[in-house]
């Protein structure tokens, strides 16, 4: 059914607390091939599709690094982490009682098209040489530069306070972590990521995607 070496697109729904790179290099051991890569970075709390190219079709990645992506998950309201995700402790709890729905649904018309975002400090952008969140693991302050992304849909699909759940549309270099976090201060209450999944990217959808446990089993056989 496969080959490799010729080139295979492989699409993975990612585990829970896996990294992209512990797909990858799940893979590439049982294959023992060494010629594969991923198509952008998913982080280890995140679930979801991973795009993972091998032999001559590694050429093919920054193809699916630049189309568009979707994402479902939850939020939750009143509260903050360093990390904007349940990688670290929550903290600053503040009272909700006072949002309505409208003023919920209302905060995300901001974040409409083109805008500037500044990633996490505990992220995988380069600063100085390191990834950013080398930096912030030691508790060291980094600048991280805004960049401009764009979000094409950003729909509340539920609220039951303080969890909120969407979906979101959007372009390349997108951090959703972000996107929460400086959703959380356009309501002036905070927010944190609780849950994140991939569901496409491109043309490819999550439900097209191999379980990795059974992808293994498969390519075993």
């Amino acid at each position: 059914m496969f080959n490799f070496e010729t080139g295979e697109v492989l699409l993975i729904d990612k585990p829970y607390r896996w990294t992209s790179f512990d797909v990858v290099r799940k893979i590439s051991n049982t294959l023992k091939f060494k010629k594969i890569g991923h198509a952008g970075t998913l982080d280890p709390l995140a679930t979801g599709l991973l795009i993972l190219c091998t032999g001559k079709k590694t050429k093919e990645i920054n193809n699916y690094q630049d189309a568009e992506k979707e994402y479902t998950g939850e939020l939750i309201l009143g509260a903050t982490t360093p990390s904007v995700d349940l990688e670290t402790a929550v903290e600053n709890h503040q009272s909700i009682a006072h949002l309505t729905t409208a003023q919920i649904l209302a905060a995300t018309q901001p974040f409409m098209g083109i805008i500037s975002q500044t990633p996490p400090l505990h992220s995988a952008v380069w600063i100085d040489g390191k990834r950013a969140y080398e930096f912030a693991r030691k508790g060291i302050e980094k600048e991280v530069k805004p960049r401009q992304v764009e979000i094409k849909e950003f729909e509340l699909t539920a609220i039951n306070l303080p969890s909120v759940q969407f979906r979101i549309v959007c372009s390349k270099g997108t951090y959703i972590r972000s996107l929460v976090r400086d959703f959380g201060e356009v309501l002036g209450v905070g927010a944190y990521l609780a849950a994140l999944r991939r569901t496409k990217i491109g043309t490819f959808d999550v439900q097209q995607a191999w379980q990795l446990e059974e992808f293994i089993e498969k390519i075993k056989k």
